[in-house]
């Protein structure tokens, strides 16, 4: 779940001559923009996928969001139920031209259920994303695309908003874990998740899918991510490789990763020695999923005394992944190595409603998204998540 539009958008920018731009922070959206959208930077790329994002951040600290805020993300799908990265005409009808994508569709199945009243859309977003299901049970960036573990985790968080289990939600004999499984390494080689296999078919620890998939083999999402003290985060090879023992192999990588200095280094080429914030909150999110928050502890007290100028420069998915970071790692967003999350993130766009409060003091938009929540049952910003391919 990183600002992670990098490798797969990156794949499918190059494929159509196009170079991905960077994108910038600043107080309040730029005026050429829609008002309703976060952050103020080019959202060609990413403008569903940060406000996506951005929404499910808010309902995490239980904040309600802007109505222009939920109506500009629900604008955004196709007829099909299927979102693109950003489309600036929402009046316009979709055509074959616009490229839309299993990430952008995802995120935003899981913010709109989140926000709750779009239950039609969520369940268009999800019958879309079960229609280009690969034969091996997952989903690539784009339809039709090789499966990658982060497209296929992300999925796998909008299936739990279903009330259908996610092992039977299969192409044939596969489901989205048999997907994964295929992408987890034996604990020779760490026990991590590869993003693909690379050229020569050989799978290759990546951080940020390994992060992306423990969230997902654990059965949780971004929306239901918590801490759990329950899972063990030690290595095992095991005849017959389930989801559970798979996040448990993945855990203790990223544990590994992150024991030196606290974050996780940039895969990036000529970067290597350079910290990755986003994938390093991602691992916040599943180190405590597995092990709880003292599993955690280290890389999120490195988030809280590094990452302010990081999410400065990268806007509201930044903000974002830093509040389900301190969500799940038992830390306070508002008071964030003393930066109040919530405030940053609101301050890229439209201001959040006052939640209304009944007799108790409980805010009723938190309790209808909670229901919508556990009603999803059992079933992974990263972006989300870098999906990034080893070199």
């Amino acid at each position: 779940m990183n600002v992670r539009r990098s490798a797969a958008v990156l794949a499918a920018t190059v494929a159509i001559g196009t170079a991905t731009p960077a994108v910038a922070a600043s107080p309040s959206p730029s005026p050429s923009l829609p008002s309703g959208l976060y952050g103020s930077g080019d959202p060609t790329y990413d403008g569903v996928w940060r406000q996506s994002l951005a929404l499910i951040a808010l309902y995490r600290v239980h904040a309600e969001p802007a109505a222009a805020a939920v109506d500009w993300l629900a604008g955004q799908q196709c007829e099909s139920g299927a979102f693109p990265a950003f489309r600036a005409n929402a009046a316009k009808a979709c055509d074959a031209k616009l490229m839309v994508d299993t990430n952008s569709t995802a995120a935003a199945a899981q913010a709109l259920s989140a926000v709750g009243g779009h239950g039609t859309a969520v369940t268009k977003a999800v019958t879309w994303l079960k229609s280009v299901q690969n034969k091996d049970g997952g989903w690539g960036y784009t339809p039709g695309g090789a499966s990658d573990a982060n497209s296929t985790s992300v999925v796998i968080g909008a299936l739990t908003t279903q009330h259908t289990p996610v092992s039977t939600i299969r192409n044939g004999a596969k489901s989205p874990y048999d997907a994964l499984l295929k992408l987890s390494l034996p604990c020779a080689d760490g026990g991590a998740f590869a993003y693909q296999p690379d050229k020569k078919g050989k799978l290759r620890a990546n951080a940020g899918a390994t992060a992306a998939a423990v969230v997902a083999a654990r059965g949780t999402s971004l929306l239901t991510a918590r801490a759990d003290t329950g899972g063990e985060s030690t290595c095992a090879d095991a005849p017959h490789l389930t989801p559970a023992r798979a996040a448990a192999n993945g855990a203790s990588f990223l544990a590994k990763a992150v024991a030196k200095g606290g974050y996780l280094k940039s895969v990036l080429p000529g970067a290597e020695d350079q910290p990755d914030y986003g994938n390093t909150a991602d691992a916040v999110v599943a180190l405590a999923v597995q092990g709880g928050p003292v599993a955690a502890r280290e890389p999120l007290a490195w988030l809280e005394r590094n990452s302010t100028k990081w999410a400065e420069q990268n806007g509201p998915a930044a903000y974002a992944q830093l509040i389900l970071a301190a969500e799940a790692g038992g830390a306070d967003p508002s008071d964030f190595g003393g930066t109040d999350l919530v405030e940053q993130l609101t301050a890229t766009g439209p201001a959040p409603v006052t939640a209304s409060q009944d007799d108790s003091g409980t805010s009723v938009w938190w309790m209808v998204g909670a229901g919508l929540a556990a009603g999803a049952g059992i079933g992974f910003l990263l972006s989300s998540r870098n999906k990034r391919k080893q070199p």
